[in-house]
């Protein structure tokens, strides 16, 4: 009887668990906290905590999931069932994650989550206001500093352009970016990505309030001009057109946005615009969110750099703000105090969550202020300005 237990001990996945293992699973409850009780961004954290804590359990014949086979080119002969471990000759089996991973690798989830983010964005606060183009370039700020900062605390120029994207706050972007400069990185750019944008609420209002006075913030801002249909139908084509020419690079990422946005704009493809915001999001969020959780594998994961790129990434959401925040004080005087320079610290591409925090900001300093249309503008604009940052980093880098 005793020789029957051992041997269940033995075989069970509790004994083969390692310390590594077990702190990724409370890691990945406390993701599920934040998503569920506290309701951070819980479309993107529960997907995430849970691929986090399937690829953490003991797996028979190798895992559900091997960051190795993507670092570089993609091992197809491993995920075909043919590959067998270097050092015990064991045969390894692909497992789920695997497969969804491909579509990480390859930009696939990427590029459709940027379509389904097209066709859910009224361009229109920033055809109005082109201005907002600056504050959504000032807001890309945090993107270089964090660069920088990577590159001092010593990472390779890789692993630097993919930590300092996290300034973007812009996940898709930071996702796509990784996956190709710096795939081993991704489990832990992801996870601060999309946690500190969920924690946006938290870190915008204090920089706020410390780089704008209360008369600044009680600004009431004139309403923007009616912007035309056909505008709105050849904005995405024109920029497409010229950002694709100008770095071809960001044709994946910026052509998806923008061709989610015309089925909305168009007129005549409501069906086809009603899938992407809804059907296909929500798909392609389940297998993007479980997939990048599952990279974060605890003897990958638990590592000093994996504490570094958490606190550069917190560094660079925070010099965003200062850089869309500095753009719109500038842009404050520039406009003979018309602008309300709070609407600069929604050019970080948080799309709406940025601009709703912009609004209630000003709100509270007077209460019939609203900024949300006037603050989408700059959102937006960091949206396109997080992708070409990304073009610029991967034709560098790449």
């Amino acid at each position: 009887m005793i020789e029957v237990f051992k041997n269940l001990w033995e075989t069970s996945g509790i004994a083969a668990m390692t310390w590594q293992q077990g702190v990724m699973i409370l890691v990945s409850f406390i993701l599920f906290y934040l998503a569920i009780k506290k309701q951070y961004e819980p479309l993107l954290l529960l997907p995430i905590a849970f691929g986090m804590l399937l690829t953490n359990l003991p797996w028979p014949g190798g895992g559900i999931f091997h960051p190795e086979w993507f670092n570089g080119d993609i091992n197809w002969a491993a995920l075909g069932g043919g590959y067998h471990d270097p050092v015990t000759g064991a045969h390894i089996d692909p497992g789920l994650f695997d497969f969804l991973y491909i579509g990480v690798k390859m930009d696939i989830f990427p590029c459709l989550i940027f379509m389904a983010v097209g066709a859910m964005t009224d361009f229109g606060p920033l055809i109005s206001r082109p201005s907002s183009f600056f504050m959504g370039a000032g807001a890309q700020f945090g993107i270089s500093f964090a660069f920088v900062v990577a590159c001092l605390l010593g990472f390779d120029p890789q692993g630097a352009a993919s930590i300092g994207i996290i300034g973007g706050a812009d996940g898709p972007t930071a996702i796509y970016l990784t996956s190709k400069l710096a795939p081993e990185l991704l489990g832990a750019i992801a996870i601060a990505a999309y946690s500190y944008m969920a924690l946006i609420p938290m870190i915008q209002p204090p920089i706020m309030k410390l780089l704008t006075t209360k008369k600044m913030r009680q600004v009431k801002m004139e309403q923007t001009r009616p912007v035309s249909k056909a505008e709105k139908i050849c904005f995405p084509i024109i920029v497409t057109v010229v950002c694709v020419l100008i770095l071809p690079s960001v044709a994946p990422l910026l052509g998806c946005l923008m061709l989610g946005n015309l089925f909305r704009e168009s007129g005549v493809t409501d069906r086809l615009s009603d899938t992407a915001q809804n059907a296909m999001c929500n798909i392609v969020t389940i297998m993007l969110g479980t997939s990048v959780g599952a990279t974060a594998i605890g003897a990958n994961f638990l590592k000093l750099e994996t504490v570094k790129i958490i606190i550069i990434g917190l560094c660079a959401f925070a010099f965003a703000t200062v850089g869309g925040l500095i753009i719109g004080v500038i842009m404050y005087f520039l406009s003979g105090k018309k602008i309300n320079p709070l609407i600069g610290a929604a050019g970080v591409s948080a799309v709406p969550m940025a601009a709703r925090v912009a609004s209630k900001v000003g709100q509270k300093e007077n209460p019939s202020n609203f900024l949300l249309m006037h603050a989408m503008g700059p959102n937006v604009a960091g949206v396109i300005g997080s992708a070409v940052a990304a073009g610029i980093l991967l034709t560098l880098f790449g």
